[in-house]
């Protein structure tokens, strides 16, 4: 069996990916899978990290401010499809699976051309507009909200499977991470991130907390800055007095998540879908707070299911202050039994079996079923 798994941009596009494609291999250990995206995506970095060959093709996003930018999208786009076309024809894949990113576009609607069987996954709960445009040209739309359902005109292709995380997130409720990051059980631990790239508001708001918590006995702070700002930080937080070698640790990224998000009592972080799924499947408390910079805001959308649930603290970033972040930390780290409610509803709003839900709805080759 062969397969072309197509999405980049961020990480929130690219491990769904790798995900489905690693429940594949699982099933069917010798599948072919390939992966397409572009060289200015994080796809060039992470997928081959994860054991996958990529190919790339040229694609770029539409200019909402900049109209004239556009000539050259549509030009890039014409040399994007016949990419694709080329690249699906040498592969000749059985499936064709996007999620998500404008990479999707010109393979998906290519793949379809030829009578290939394609589906999509939607990660959040306001879809994306690549996503939208491709719903007539797939099989099958997978969702991970149920909130998205409502955008598109198909609903008898509309699949509600949650999203697809790594398995490391689903098994790593057994390990003692906190053992092995050298945290103590008695301490009350924060884990702050910006998604893959960052966040230049939370880490400004972040220095504050910092020096809030710094040397509490009690409290541990995980903050991962997104590595174009790390330096920055690094040097503002020493100018002013902070020790980085006490209860703060300070990290540009983390390749091993999944080890801080278990080993957290509580997590700070933007709410794109992935970033949701994956602390909701640790089932810890959070406060989410939305970039604004996103289309169709749908990181609201995302971090609104999960509060509306009780997991989760929304903070819109226009209400984002050092007062208002430091109050609700310090407020759940004296009350453990909101702390724990919240963490019980974060769990119950997650949802473990997306991978196994998107497999299950394939279309697999009939010499390929077990």
């Amino acid at each position: 069996m062969k397969v072309i798994m197509t999405g980049g941009g961020t990480g929130g596009h690219i491990y769904p990916a790798v995900a489905i494609a690693d429940k594949i291999k699982r099933k069917h250990p010798q599948a072919e899978i390939l992966f397409v995206g572009t060289e200015k995506g994080m796809e060039k970095e992470l997928v081959p990290k994860n054991g996958y060959p990529i190919r790339f093709i040229t694609v770029s996003g539409i200019h909402r401010k900049q109209i004239w930018k556009n000539v050259k999208t549509a030009m890039d786009l014409l040399k994007g499809d016949r990419e694709a076309r080329a690249i699906i024809k040498e592969f000749q894949p059985d499936l064709v699976i996007g999620t998500g990113g404008y990479v999707c576009g010109p393979v998906v609607r290519a793949a379809h051309k030829m009578g290939i069987p394609t589906y999509i996954h939607e990660q959040n709960a306001f879809p994306g507009v690549t996503n939208k445009v491709l719903e007539k040209h797939v099989d099958k739309v997978f969702v991970s909200f149920a909130e998205a359902k409502q955008y598109f005109r198909h609903p008898e292709k509309l699949v509600v499977t949650g999203n697809p995380i790594r398995k490391s997130f689903l098994v790593g409720g057994a390990f003692n991470y906190r053992e092995k990051l050298g945290v103590r059980d008695r301490d009350f631990v924060i884990l702050c991130f910006g998604g893959s790239r960052g966040a230049g508001k939370i880490n400004s708001t972040m220095k504050d907390v910092v020096a809030a918590v710094n040397g509490m006995e009690d409290v541990k702070l995980f903050f991962i800055t997104g590595r174009i700002y790390f330096e920055r930080i690094k040097k503002e937080l020493a100018e002013s007095g902070v020790d980085l070698s006490g209860n703060v640790t300070l990290m540009p990224y983390a390749d091993n998540m999944h080890e801080y998000l278990f080993a957290s009592d509580l997590v700070i972080s933007r709410s794109g879908a992935l970033t949701v799924s994956e602390i909701t499947a640790c089932g810890k408390a959070c406060i989410l707070i939305p970039s604004p910079n996103v289309t169709g805001n749908h990181q609201y959308f995302n971090a609104k299911v999960v509060a509306d649930k009780g997991g989760a603290i929304l903070i819109e970033e226009k209400d984002l202050t050092d007062e208002k972040l430091i109050g609700s930390i310090m407020r759940l780290k004296n009350n453990k039994e909101i702390l724990n409610r919240m963490a019980k509803a974060s769990a119950a709003a997650g949802k473990l079996d997306a991978v196994d839900i998107i497999y299950d709805n394939l279309s697999i080759p009939a010499s390929e079923k077990e």
